[in-house]
């Protein structure tokens, strides 16, 4: 942690010169969840878990200058599933293992053209395809980095980060191919620039998972690509909004695969008098058929793309197209509640070579605001056809915070 030593003996030094600025913000989370899971082909079938999550924390600044420290625990007051370290895979997982840690612990330097942040932080570039915090995980995903945000010139900005351990969202006890932390030169590359059409970005991401126990180096890769999203008002009650991505992705470092692979993305949504509706098509590409010669996403918060049952979170070795159809309704507010939503999706998966038709899923949630709480009731169904077997899943919800 030199660069967090190095930023702290600067803040050490700059605070009493504006001691008349210094500020102290509180911070306070907390998230009490139920999940159900139930999958075919398991000897136990059925996993629940009821889990509370709690952080609590700390930002100090003056004028520019920020230090905030995060902690957090995660404790099952009903474990009677699997949580990916503890027990034998015999019963289907949910990744929420319990966990005391440091969350954050950053320093930051802000203006109104450059912002520099050192240390244990949150990174949440674009969609968070690529990089992204899995924050509907109790445990989360953090990066040990620094990393600087330049805006020269207004609609222009430029955002890279050199990442030199991932933490993730399996805790304290992680082991093996799930380690608590996954150290190499990670480098995230984002230039953007705002037209009348939308947002324009370049990227280039590389990925240097350089530890041998997960999946023997062969996560480490390097993904150039372009993105465009935007929006644009049909009447004063209706407006569309659309993305466009497409990105190249070869081995990296010391991953032993060669291989490169596409991926495109083509999202189009109408937003009309509390309506929203939604369709898209995204293929992570594959290159030979073998295992993680496909476009993989290992840093992405993967949850919140190609369905909620999990079943692709590491993409088949013959890729995978997701067509998704998606509807819903919205009301600001009805009685107490505000922001209250009904959702539902559709997706259809299937290979990007050979031809096969991997399964379908039903995604439906509901959610509100009730003051500082967050409350969501969620559940998905996968029904498969080639690949995996049939699930569903179901949580309940309630997230707060100060």
């Amino acid at each position: 942690m030199k660069y967090l030593f190095a930023s702290a003996a600067a803040l050490a030094v700059a605070g009493p010169a504006c001691a008349q600025d210094f500020t102290l913000k509180p911070i306070a989370e907390a998230r009490l969840r139920y999940e159900h899971a139930q999958q075919d082909g398991l000897a136990e079938d059925k996993s629940d878990a009821l889990t509370v999550r709690a952080r609590a924390g700390l930002t100090a600044s003056s004028g520019g200058l920020s230090a905030t420290m995060v902690g957090q625990g995660t404790l099952a007051i009903v474990d009677d599933y699997y949580d990916g370290l503890d027990g034998a895979a015999t019963r289907p997982i949910i990744a929420d293992p319990q966990n005391v840690a440091l969350y954050i612990a950053q320093l930051q330097y802000r203006t109104s053209a450059l912002t520099l942040t050192g240390g244990r932080q949150k990174i949440a570039l674009d969609d968070e395809r690529f990089v992204g915090n899995v924050a509907f995980r109790d445990n989360g995903q953090t990066f040990d980095a620094v990393r600087a945000e330049l805006t020269p010139v207004k609609g222009l900005k430029l955002d890279i980060a050199y990442a030199w351990s991932v933490r993730t969202i399996w805790g304290i006890d992680g082991v093996g191919a799930r380690q608590q932390a996954i150290g190499g030169d990670n480098l995230f590359a984002n230039l953007s620039y705002a037209t009348p059409l939308g947002t324009i970005t370049g990227f280039a991401y590389l990925v240097d998972q350089d530890e041998a126990a997960v999946q023997a180096y062969r996560l480490s890769s390097q993904t150039y690509g372009l993105r465009l999203a935007g929006s644009h008002r049909l009447t004063p009650a209706a407006q569309i909004g659309y993305q466009l991505s497409y990105a190249r992705q070869s081995d990296y470092h010391r991953n032993s695969n060669d291989y490169a692979a596409d991926y495109w993305l083509a999202d189009l949504s109408l937003d009309a008098k509390g309506w929203k509706l939604n369709a898209g098509y995204e293929i992570l590409g594959a290159s030979k058929g073998a295992v993680l010669t496909s476009f993989q996403t290992p840093l992405g918060t993967n949850f919140k793309f190609q369905g909620w049952a999990d079943k692709f979170l590491t993409t088949p070795p013959d890729g995978i197209r997701d067509l998704y159809v998606g509807g819903g309704y919205g009301w600001k507010q009805a009685g107490p509640f505000s922001a209250l939503s009904l959702q539902g999706v559709w997706h259809r998966f299937d290979s990007d070579r050979r031809d096969q038709h991997y399964g379908d899923e039903w995604n439906l949630i509901a959610s509100a605001k009730l003051r500082r709480t967050q409350l969501s009731v969620r559940y998905a169904r996968y029904d498969a056809h080639s690949f995996a077997t049939d699930s569903q899943k179901l949580w309940l919800q309630a997230d707060w915070s100060l």
